[in-house]
């Protein structure tokens, strides 16, 4: 497996080793070890698996106070897949990194905590699993909008199909507002 960085500190684009002959391939795509040496150091505790058809568009979306790191990949279609610095005291604050995910590139993406994440679907249809490394709680869902000016991602598709939740997503500036007061620093300065 290779371990590639991305213009995010943390998350990383993982492309690992393809063995395919006349019957189809195989791959390895976690290895508990390999990924330790690669400073990935956790405990995966849910995996998930998401359906969508062409222009969906699911995000941003992080959780507190128990945070996900997310290794995402695509069994079936391409994606668009996008992490945001959601960690208050980085110098990376509200920066973003994008990737495509395709069934065909077999690349995974490691998002740790302390990103919100999302992704758009480019083909007719996509199969997106990711391993997560804490449980889902609905009480600590959260939701940023996915065409926030402050975070300026360039979303690949025009007008995305969105969920309702997903339509209401919170600015970065309201999300991580502390004590009631606008954030000076990062993108908003």
């Amino acid at each position: 497996m290779k371990f590639v960085d991305t213009t995010l500190t943390g998350v990383l684009l993982i492309e690992p080793e393809i063995f395919a002959d006349d019957r189809g391939f195989f791959m390895e795509t976690y290895n508990a070890a390999e990924f330790r040496s690669a400073g990935i150091d956790v405990t995966f505790v849910q995996d998930n698996h998401s359906s969508s058809r062409r222009n969906a568009l699911r995000g941003l979306h992080y959780q507190e106070p128990y945070p996900q790191g997310k290794l995402v990949r695509v069994v079936e279609g391409t994606i668009f897949d996008v992490a945001v610095n959601i960690t208050l005291d980085s110098p990376q604050f509200g920066q973003w990194t994008g990737v495509e995910l395709s069934s065909e590139n077999k690349h995974q993406l490691w998002i740790p905590p302390g990103f919100a994440h999302g992704f758009c679907v480019l083909s007719e249809q996509a199969e997106v699993i990711y391993k997560c490394t804490a449980l889902y709680d609905p009480s600590g869902d959260r939701s940023i909008c996915w065409d926030d000016p402050d975070i300026a991602i360039r979303w690949p598709i025009g007008k995305p199909l969105l969920s309702s939740k997903d339509s209401k997503g919170r600015s970065l500036r309201d999300a991580f507002s502390v004590a009631g007061a606008r954030l000076d620093g990062g993108p908003f300065a």
